[in-house]
C-alpha cells in the first residue's frame, strides 16, 4: 500500500472520537517501513491479542495488575530498555518493539497498555517528564509501572526521582494525569524527529515523522516552518520557500521580525536554483 494511504488511514483515526493508539502507532511503523504492509500491521494486532490472552481476565487491584503484567511482559517475555536503544529508530516502532521486545519507555508503554486493555485492566500512559511509564486504577488507588525496566512497580518517591532527574523539577499532581492517545502519538513523534535531527543523513524520516505530526489535529505552527527546511535540505527549493512564505503570513501579525527572517530565507532557498 502507498504511503498516500497510510497517511489517509492515520489522519482518519487522528480524528475519531476516540483514536486507537495501537492503530496511530501501527500506521507510524508502516510509514517507517514499507515493506510492513497491511499484513506485519495484521501480525503485529494477532500479537498483542496474543499476549492479552496469557493474562486472565477479569477485575482485580491496580497493584495485582502491575504484578500481572510484570510477570508477563517483563520477565517471561522479556520486555525492557537499555541505553542503547534509545539510538535505534526502532525503538520508536511498535511492530520492531514487539518483535525485539526492546524499546523507548513509551513503545514498551504503548506495548503494556494494548496488552492490559485488552485484558480488562483500567490501565493509561503517564507522561511523566523525560520518562513515560503506565498507571493503573483510580488516582487515589493509583499503581504505577516502568515498563522500560521491565515492570518495575514505581512508589511515589520513585515518580518524584524520575522527573527530578529529568528535569530537575519536583513532580507535580497534574503529571500523573492519563495521557491520551493523540498526546502519546505526538510524543513518539517528537522522539522520531529528535532521532533524526542528530542524524542529517536521515533527513527522510524527519520529514515523514512531521508529516505525520501535522496531520494531528493540532500541532504548532512551528511545524510548518520546520517541514520547509527539511524540504530546502532535501533540494525541493520551490515547495520549501512556498512552504517559509506561508509560515510568515501565520505569523507576521504577532511576530513580524520572524516573519521577515522566515521571508529572507525563502528568498535565499529560490536562489539555490540559480
Amino acid at each position: 500500500m502507498h504511503s498516500t494511504e497510510w497517511r489517509r488511514r492515520f489522519a482518519e483515526e487522528a480524528r475519531e472520537e476516540r483514536p486507537d493508539l495501537a492503530t496511530l502507532c501501527l500506521l507510524v511503523g508502516a510509514e517507517a517501513d514499507g515493506d510492513l504492509g497491511q499484513a506485519g500491521m495484521d501480525a503485529a494486532e494477532v500479537e498483542l491479542d496474543r499476549l492479552a490472552g496469557l493474562l486472565p481476565y477479569g477485575r482485580r487491584e491496580p497493584r495485582a495488575w502491575v504484578a500481572a503484567l510484570a510477570g508477563l511482559l517483563g520477565e517471561r517475555c522479556g520486555f525492557h530498555g537499555t541505553p542503547g536503544d534509545y539510538q535505534r529508530l526502532e525503538s520508536s516502532l511498535l511492530p520492531e518493539v514487539l518483535r525485539r521486545r526492546r524499546g523507548l519507555p513509551i513503545l514498551l508503554s504503548v506495548v503494556w497498555m494494548e496488552v492490559a486493555r485488552r485484558a480488562g485492566a483500567p490501565v493509561y500512559g503517564v507522561a511523566l517528564p523525560g520518562h513515560f511509564v503506565v498507571g493503573f486504577g483510580d488516582p487515589e488507588e493509583q499503581a504505577l509501572a516502568d515498563p522500560f525496566a521491565g515492570g518495575r512497580a514505581l512508589t511515589g518517591e520513585d515518580a518524584e526521582l524520575l522527573v527530578a532527574g529529568a528535569t530537575g523539577e519536583r513532580l507535580r499532581p497534574s503529571m500523573l494525569t492519563p495521557a491520551d492517545p493523540l498526546e502519546t502519538v505526538r510524543r513518539i513523534l517528537n522522539n522520531i524527529r529528535a532521532w533524526a535531527s542528530a542524524r542529517p543523513e536521515r533527513s527522510d524520516v524527519a520529514l515523514w515523522a512531521v508529516e505525520l505530526s501535522l496531520l494531528l489535529p493540532a500541532h504548532p505552527a512551528r511545524l510548518r516552518y520546520e517541514r520547509a527546511q527539511l524540504l530546502v535540505q532535501r533540494g525541493d527549493f520551490l515547495t520549501g520557500a512556498a512552504e517559509m512564505d506561508a509560515y510568515a503570513e501565520v505569523v507576521a501579525a504577532v511576530e513580524p521580525s520572524v516573519a521577515e527572517s522566515v521571508r529572507h530565507r525563502a528568498r535565499a532557498a529560490r536562489a539555490l536554483l540559480n
